[in-house]
């Protein structure tokens, strides 16, 4: 039963990132959740993610993740997931180029009892993403 609860609660976290609705992380991120890959000033909880992910939405406004594979326990998912989008947005203090991106990542996310998120490992190919984007060299 947590794994599903647990699965529910991230396929909530991912759909609000995707839409853009961050206010509904609220429902599924503990307050004191912490991000052990965090965005450069990142705070902790539900505020540090809207903050981060907002960054990423406006950016890519059309922002798609497809989860490729997921695996559950009681408490834990990790999953790997292919990000795509079109940049017509700054980023990173970096302008807009209006290219398209695909990119790989992976995450752990760890809930609680009541099926919040409280701890969260992440990496993803943001040097690939910046590539794509002609704003690294290859």
């Amino acid at each position: 039963m947590a794994q599903r609860a647990n699965i529910a609660a991230q396929t909530a976290f991912g759909e609000a990132v995707v839409t853009g609705d961050l206010d509904a992380l609220d429902a599924v991120v503990a307050p004191d959740s912490v991000d052990h890959d965090p965005a450069p000033g990142q705070a902790q909880g539900p505020e540090g993610y809207k903050a981060m992910f907002g960054e990423l939405h406006a950016a890519f406004p059309d922002l798609h993740v497809e989860v490729e594979h997921l695996m559950a326990t009681d408490d834990e998912l990790a999953f790997a997931y292919k990000i795509s989008g079109t940049h017509p947005g700054s980023l990173m203090g970096r302008p807009a180029t209006g290219r398209r991106v695909s990119y790989r990542g992976m995450q752990i996310s760890r809930f609680d009892s009541d099926g919040k998120l409280v701890e969260r490992w992440g990496s993803s190919d943001e040097l690939g993403m910046l590539r794509q984007l002609g704003l690294a060299e290859a």
